[in-house]
């Protein structure tokens, strides 16, 4: 939830004029710091290591999308400390904030569409909460959102120019919020989980 609240306050102009390119920058690394901290957490709940059947079965696919996810927060940790850099070294820059990375986006992609394997077979993991499907739903939406940004923030070699700044923008603030919003809903249920009475 912080990651996610970190990337849709970096992306509003108000804030991004209020604190300054080398801040917002900041802002963004922060929150790929505490997107992979939640990726690993999430992969070290799906097992650490691929099930027998690495191919096969709700496990399988948790274990995978749990996995891609990881490295695509990577490749986030990645980009958004290149353009920290960039701004600190040059605020005047045009590119500061956070540059969409396309690699990342695409992992965010197939990890959300194997998640979506797991959340409609999610009687057979070994943990049934492991995955909601409304949540698995909003983390694809967001996913898709942050590819499109990805697509807007491509850069036309010949001009420099951004393919669509309005793209990137709206398309990284939509997506952060639906991640906002898929973690509270998994905070609930956990939550939910701790309160019932253990069975026998």
């Amino acid at each position: 939830m912080i990651g996610s609240a970190c990337f849709a306050l970096g992306v509003v102009p108000a804030y991004a004029a209020a604190v300054g390119p080398v801040w917002d920058s900041a802002t963004f690394f922060l929150g790929s710091l505490f997107f992979t901290t939640a990726g690993f957490i999430q992969l070290a709940l799906s097992g650490r290591r691929p099930p027998r059947n690495a191919w096969r079965g709700a496990d399988a696919a948790d274990w995978w999308a749990a996995a891609i996810q990881f490295v695509g927060t990577i490749l986030f940790n990645v980009s958004t400390v290149t353009v920290l850099i960039v701004a600190a070294n040059s605020p005047a820059h045009e590119f500061t904030g956070w540059r969409p990375d396309a690699w990342g986006s695409i992992a965010f992609l197939v990890s959300s569409t194997f998640a979506l394997v797991a959340a409609s077979r999610r009687h057979e993991l070994w943990d049934p909460m492991a995955r909601t499907f409304h949540g698995t739903m909003l983390n694809m939406v967001g996913s898709i959102a942050f590819g499109i940004s990805a697509v807007g923030a491509y850069v036309y070699p010949a001009s420099g120019d951004l393919r669509n700044l309005a793209w990137a923008n709206l398309g990284t603030f939509v997506g952060a919020v639906c991640f906002f919003v898929a973690a509270l809903l998994a905070r609930r249920s956990d939550l939910a989980g701790e309160a019932k009475p253990a069975t026998a």
